[in-house]
């Protein structure tokens, strides 16, 4: 049944998971790996291609059963937000939206490892500024954000609205009273 909860988490999901794929298929087309690049915002983002075949940021990228355990989280975090889809009421359009954003992202990852071993990664964002290296250098930060793709950017976004869901929007039980026991009369003293 296409009720609104349904209707919301499935068009956020297809449409997150052709967009990703999309992209990444142009990509691979149209810009040289590792070396090209097409300047969108000189001095701070622009569209590369680079092939990451570990985790985020590269993390477990030697690890050498990385490819089974990105498979084997996939699945488990797959059932898992499917279940919690299941329990939404089916007017709760916001947690259809952040799950749809969640299962995209997962599924758009694993369509490329499960392709090549690795996702291709495009979106590239850093400063040139000496000043800003330094202030970024002055706090340990670096000066250059490892390269994403869109189901990394759905995946982001998708947790950020389900941790403003669960701390801040989520209405809480109110807590049940506590029971308090009736006073004990003092057992009168036999003389």
């Amino acid at each position: 049944m296409l009720n609104r909860r349904n209707g919301v988490g499935l068009l956020v999901a297809v449409l997150g998971i052709a967009l990703d794929q999309v992209t990444k298929w142009w990509i691979v087309q149209n810009v040289q790996l590792h070396s090209g690049a097409i300047t969108v915002i000189p001095g701070f983002f622009e569209i590369v291609h680079s092939q990451n075949p570990g985790a985020a940021m590269g993390f477990l990228r030697d690890y050498p059963y990385r490819h089974q355990m990105f498979l084997t989280f996939t699945v488990v975090a797959v059932g898992v937000i499917l279940d919690l889809f299941r329990r939404l009421p089916k007017s709760d359009v916001f947690m259809a939206t952040t799950l749809g954003l969640i299962f995209s992202g997962a599924i758009g990852n694993v369509i490329d490892r499960l392709r090549q071993q690795y996702v291709t990664d495009f979106l590239r964002f850093f400063t040139d500024d000496p000043s800003a290296k330094a202030w970024l250098s002055s706090y340990h930060l670096p000066s250059e954000y490892p390269s994403f793709n869109v189901a990394d950017s759905a995946l982001v976004v998708g947790v950020g609205m389900f941790l403003l869901h669960y701390m801040f929007l989520e209405e809480k039980e109110p807590e049940a009273p506590k029971a308090v026991a009736p006073p004990v009369e003092p057992v009168p003293k036999e003389s």
